[in-house]
Parts: structure tokens; C-alpha cells; sequence
């Protein structure tokens, strides 16, 4: 989270850039004998706000007993110091975060009480800034496992998933996308696709994510042939120059909360019926298609195991998307087996 606010005073440390990438997350080491961490009662693994004049950034403490940093410095990581556009020793404080209000939301899932917009809307807000631990988070994601989402709930958490980040809007249309539900190895269809599609002169602006519930996704394997950590402007020059692109979705803020949310999920091997469908339509949305065809293996070892339930899913991601402007087509397919032959795992 960034945000500019007044300071409201505390102990200075110097600031220090570790070099330290955590795929954006907002990290800070201290020393376990800094002052600030004895005074404040600070330990590993707790929430701290840094503040840098009128900028704050929300952030995950570890703590070293080694001389890595001085007892009078803080160290950043990538994410904490971009956001807070500081230089080497320029002074920073350290202090408790406020209360997180959409916790009580949050403890409200999972006592098994169905949420509104106005609270998904909260939850994925504090999330996206970063005040959820992975402690929180996971709370979150089990509950909406536990007690799956239902078709109102689904709706909400989709709109409120791409309200909370940046859409790409484009001036022509129809904007394809294809993605796969997946679940099988050796399923690396999409830069096949792309290539052909927008060989016949179709817009494709693909994001994939990252593996959720196997070793490699998509966006993975692709990073061994191209970068794809492309920031939105690069994504327009690409797509302007070539009709389409493969990028990573965590590289820009479409739909960020679904990253943050994927990353634990994958932890938990989770990936339920209500949460797939606003993680695949949230990011879809945002990316500005207009029309989707959505590949779904069945079988014993997919994420979708039988025809039946392959039809209900079909359905709700049909009838959800259509609702966003969305047209959306969905093939079953053969997931009895690895996808194609000579293909990447």
C-alpha cells in the first residue's frame, strides 16, 4: 500500500536497499536488537508501517542477528523501496499499522455467514495494500473453500476483483482470449494459439498466471522464451506492434488480489468452483476482451473430474461472464491424458 499522509512523528532509521525481490511484496529487515524493534515489542513475521515523509508502505518484518544491516538501519525490500521513492539513508519510521476493519468481515465467511459487495469489496481492498498477512489470507481462502461462494457471491467477488485494479481499454474490437482451466502436464497451448490468432489479424492481449496447482503454468514456461514481466505501457507497444502478447498477469495490477490469492492458494492446493471463476473472469475484464474460449479437460487427474460437473461449471462461467459484457464459449476436452506430443511440461 502506498498513500501519502502526514507523519505523525517516531524513531528515525536509515533506510537501506537490500536488493531483495519478493515479487512485489513489501518486506523490511531490522536487527533484533535495534532499539525501535525493543521499544516497539516488534518481532518476526509481524506487520510494520514504514513512513518516508508523507508516503507509507505497508510491510512483513524479518529480523537478523547478524551485521547485515546496522543496529540504526532498516533494510527494503524491491517492493517496499519503489513504492516509497527513497534514496540509501534517508530516514524512515517504523511503527505499528492500524487496526485492519474488514478482519471482522473476513472472521464473519467464516463463521459461515455470506458476504455483500460492500465487504468483498473491503477484504480485497486491504488485501491489494498489503495489510492481510499470509496467516489472514490463507483464513480467507479456506473459508470461501469451506463454504463455497455462491452465484451472487461470485458476482460480487469478480466485480470488486477488477474494481480494486487497473483495465486496459482498447480501441478495437472484438479483443480475443483463450484460457484453460488446466489441471494436466504438458498443456502449453496458449503461444500456439496466440501466434495463430493474431496471424489472422485478431487482437489477443494474453495474461497468464503463474503455476497454481502444478510445478510450471503457462506464464512459467513462457519466461524461458520471453520476458513477461511487462508493465502496462509495454503491454500496449507490444500488442499495438504484433496484435498480441503472452505476459504475466502478477506484472501489472489487473486484477492484483487474484495474484495475491493464487500464490496462496497453490500453498494450500486449493482452487475452488466460485474462486476460479472471478480469478480466470476477473482477469479477463480487466484485460479489456470482449470475447473468450475457455478450454476444459475432464478427467481423474484434472482440476474438473467428471462431464457433470464440467457442465455446471460451463454454465455459471457462461452466464457470470455475459453479465460483464463478456462472451464466452467453453470446450470440454480430453483430460485423460498430457496434452499433445513434443510439447513442454
Amino acid at each position: 500500500m502506498v498513500s501519502t499522509v502526514p507523519d505523525h512523528g517516531g524513531q528515525n532509521l536509515r533506510a537501506r536497499r537490500l536488493g531483495l525481490h519478493a515479487q512485489h511484496d513489501a518486506i523490511v529487515v531490522m536487527r533484533t536488537d535495534c532499539h525501535v524493534c525493543r521499544s516497539e515489542g516488534l518481532s518476526a513475521r509481524t506487520q510494520v508501517q514504514v513512513v518516508a515523509g508523507r508516503r507509507e508502505v505497508l510491510a512483513t518484518l524479518y529480523q537478523v542477528s547478524s551485521d547485515l544491516i546496522a543496529t540504526n538501519e532498516v533494510g527494503l525490500s524491491e517492493g517496499a523501496w519503489e513504492r516509497l521513492g527513497i534514496s540509501d539513508g534517508d530516514p524512515v519510521t517504523i511503527r505499528h499499522p492500524e487496526p485492519v476493519e474488514s478482519l471482522g468481515r473476513m472472521r464473519h465467511r467464516i463463521y459461515g455467514h455470506r458476504l455483500d459487495s460492500a465487504a468483498f469489496g473491503a477484504i480485497m481492498s486491504d488485501i491489494v495494500e498489503g495489510r492481510y498477512s499470509d496467516v489472514q489470507l490463507a483464513a480467507f481462502v479456506t473459508a470461501c473453500a469451506a463454504l463455497p461462494l455462491d452465484e451472487r457471491e461470485t458476482i460480487e467477488l469478480t466485480r470488486v476483483m477488477v474494481d480494486v485494479g487497473e483495465r486496459l481499454h482498447w480501441p478495437t474490437s472484438p479483443i480475443v482470449d483463450k484460457h484453460s482451466v488446466g489441471g494436466l502436464p504438458g498443456n502449453r497451448t496458449t503461444p500456439i494459439v496466440v501466434a495463430i490468432v493474431t496471424a489472422h489479424g485478431l487482437v489477443m492481449p494474453k495474461t497468464s498466471s503463474r503455476a497454481i496447482t502444478s510445478p510450471a503454468g503457462t506464464a512459467d514456461m513462457m519466461e524461458t522464451l520471453a520476458p513477461i514481466d511487462l508493465d502496462l505501457a509495454s503491454i500496449r507497444r507490444v500488442v499495438e506492434r504484433e496484435s498480441g502478447c503472452i505476459v504475466w498477469g502478477g506484472s501489472v495490477r489487473l486484477s492484483p488480489a487474484d495474484d495475491i490469492l493464487i500464490r496462496i492458494e497453490r500453498a494450500l492446493d486449493l482452487d475452488t468452483e466460485g474462486q476460479l471463476i472471478a480469478s480466470v473472469l476477473s482477469k479477463k475484464i480487466a484485460a479489456g476482451s470482449t470475447h473468450l474460449v475457455l478450454d476444459m479437460p475432464v478427467g481423474p487427474t484434472a482440476k474438473v473430474r467428471s462431464l457433470d460437473s464440467a457442465q455446471v461449471l460451463s454454465e455459471r462461467l457462461v452466464e457470470i461472464s455475459a453479465g460483464f459484457g463478456l462472451e464466452t464459449r467453453v470446450l470440454v476436452s480430453d483430460g485423460r491424458q498430457p496434452v499433445g506430443r513434443a510439447l513442454a511440461a
